[in-house]
């Protein structure tokens, strides 16, 4: 399966798995929605610390082999880092669904957040999330608009 990397406007868009685990207090009986909730938010601290290195390594081998940790880094500093610190970012949506566009078969919430940062007050986060083999729920795509 081929990885995508693009850079579109503001924002990246990766479509592999980024290794997002079922938070602690994410049960197997928590809705998938609620589960990918949880994860993406869990993973987008670590951007909004500028811990780029420690996302790529929650990530996903599948996006650990389509993106070195190096190429990462130099891709995600220069789209978060002019954005600020996040002042505040609400979820807006969570979507389940088993048929994602140009991604394997499986179950995927693409969970949307409405973001303000410091330098730009309107923004739409949005990390598409996928349960794992192993249970667990890691993002598989994330951008930036």
């Amino acid at each position: 399966m081929k990885r995508l990397l693009c850079f579109l406007g503001a924002g990246v868009w990766l479509v592999a798995g980024l290794d997002l685990a079922l938070p602690a207090g994410a049960s197997d009986e928590t809705k998938p929605e609620q589960a990918a909730v949880i994860a993406a938010e869990q993973w987008l601290t670590l951007l909004d610390q500028a811990q780029y290195a420690g996302s790529w390594r929650e990530a996903a081998a599948a996006l650990k082999t389509a993106v070195r940790e190096k190429k990462w880094k130099q891709t995600m500093q220069p789209l978060r880092a002019p954005l600020g610190p996040v002042v505040g970012r609400k979820l807006k949506s969570a979507e389940f669904t088993n048929d994602l566009a140009g991604a394997p078969e499986g179950e995927y919430v693409r969970v949307q957040f409405a973001t303000e940062f410091a330098n730009r007050k309107s923004a739409t986060e949005t990390v598409t999330t996928v349960k794992e083999k192993d249970g667990r729920w890691r993002a598989s795509a994330y951008v930036v608009r």
